[in-house]
């Protein structure tokens, strides 16, 4: 029987592990929907907005600076990456997107170890506050991270929603000849979703930052779980992606509270059940070429 306490904890854990799982993986969802390509260049993004949280809050203690900042320089990587690599290989097929986006990944990983050597770096808590929750004492600053995520979903949803190119986006997603064929030049979209896409992901390594030990292996370790975040939910579903990331965070953190293997294993048995019931995820449509 798991104390009351310690399930709590367990909870607030997973809620904040699956917000950082989606902010980690919306992106990778984002240009798979769109452009029908598997990004895992979003994971050195990741990895990246850790290391500029890390140097920014080490050389003026001010965390927030560093995350901010760190977001900005995942969003204009992206970019860069989309100008000088993607727009060469986008007719390309699926499978040569995905090689060459982790060669791209491995390859950062590597100018990361060059830029900031080996050693894992800390990064100080920009809250240290707890607060309160049915008589558990819970850090205040998993609570921001959760509330990140909640207000990052809404923010997609109302730019997919409520603007132009949110809708051209939108419309692309559905099909990406029909906006084609309007004379809406479809590469500016590809470069506004890249942009938006390692924002976030940079995003969400400047925020989890304060909570581990930041590491030039970052990004691989969380790539098994980033599959199983967009392959859960559906490949190019954002809806889909914030569903599971917090049900895969949830089952990572109570799993290894009830038995610890469990935390590696079990995410792996639920993607198998979800894709013998539903094989395209749980909010995934079938596979469609541009």
């Amino acid at each position: 029987m798991i104390d009351a306490h310690l399930l709590t904890s367990g909870i607030i854990f997973g809620l904040s592990l699956g917000s950082i799982f989606f902010l980690m993986t919306v992106g990778l969802s984002l240009c798979f929907g769109l452009m029908r390509i598997i990004s895992l260049d979003q994971l050195l993004y990741y990895s990246l907005g850790a290391y500029v949280t890390y140097s920014i809050s080490h050389a003026t203690s001010y965390v927030w600076l560093g995350v901010l900042a760190g977001a900005v320089v995942g969003g204009l990587a992206a970019f860069a990456v989309e100008r000088l690599l993607y727009r060469r290989i986008y007719e390309r097929d699926i499978t040569f997107s995905m090689i060459t986006s982790f060669g791209m990944l491995i390859a950062g990983i590597g100018a990361i170890k060059y830029i900031w050597g080996l050693t894992p770096r800390p990064v100080s808590v920009p809250i240290t506050a707890e607060v309160d929750i049915l008589g558990t004492l819970v850090p205040i600053y998993r609570l921001v991270i959760i509330g990140a995520a909640f207000v990052v979903y809404a923010g997609i949803w109302l730019f997919l929603n409520r603007t132009m190119v949110g809708k051209a986006i939108r419309a692309g997603i559905e099909n990406v000849e029909h906006v084609e064929g309007l004379g809406i030049n479809v590469y500016r979209l590809f470069a506004v979703t890249f942009i938006i896409a390692g924002t976030l992901s940079a995003l969400a390594g400047g925020l989890y930052a304060p909570l581990i030990m930041v590491d030039p292996q970052m990004g691989l370790d969380v790539l098994a779980f980033a599959f199983m975040v967009v392959i859960i939910g559906g490949l190019g579903s954002i809806k889909g992606t914030f569903v599971s990331a917090f049900l895969v965070g949830q089952v990572v953190s109570l799993g290894s509270l009830a038995y610890a293997p469990l935390a590696q294993m079990a995410p792996f048995a639920i993607m198998l059940v979800v894709l013998l019931v539903k094989p395209t995820g749980l909010y995934g449509s079938p596979l469609l070429k541009r």
